[in-house]
């Protein structure tokens, strides 16, 4: 299994920065794709951004510019920094998870807990 532990959500005001941070654990599997999602109330989750373990991207049009996902394979550790921040982004953030178990062709999904992001003045 995959455990996933998000870090750095917050207050911030509009036009301000964050980073998030997931630090996945476990063993028994290696990690092909991690990504980040979203869940505004009354919405349902969306996708924000996504890297490949090759590094490939691919970002919602509503971030486009102003997110950066990146990760660091070594300590399975992926990454959202979050600049100019819109009270529309307000949201509960998902780390995902996208591993092949070892040995196998089985692929599985994992999830975060998640972590608040509030956009405010």
């Amino acid at each position: 299994q995959v455990q996933l532990v998000e870090s750095g959500g917050g207050l911030v005001q509009p036009g301000g920065s964050l980073r998030l941070s997931c630090a996945a654990s476990g063993s028994g599997f290696i990690i092909k794709t991690m990504g980040w999602y979203r869940q505004a109330p009354g919405k349902q989750r969306e996708s924000v951004a996504v890297i490949t373990s090759g590094g490939s991207t691919n970002y919602a049009d509503s971030v486009k510019g102003r997110f950066t996902i990146s990760r660091d394979n070594a300590k399975n550790t992926v990454y959202l920094q979050l600049n100019r921040l819109k009270p529309e982004d307000t949201a509960d953030y998902y780390c995902n998870t996208i591993s092949r178990r070892s040995g196998t062709s089985y692929d599985f999904a994992s999830w975060g807990q998640g972590t608040q992001v509030t956009v405010s003045s």
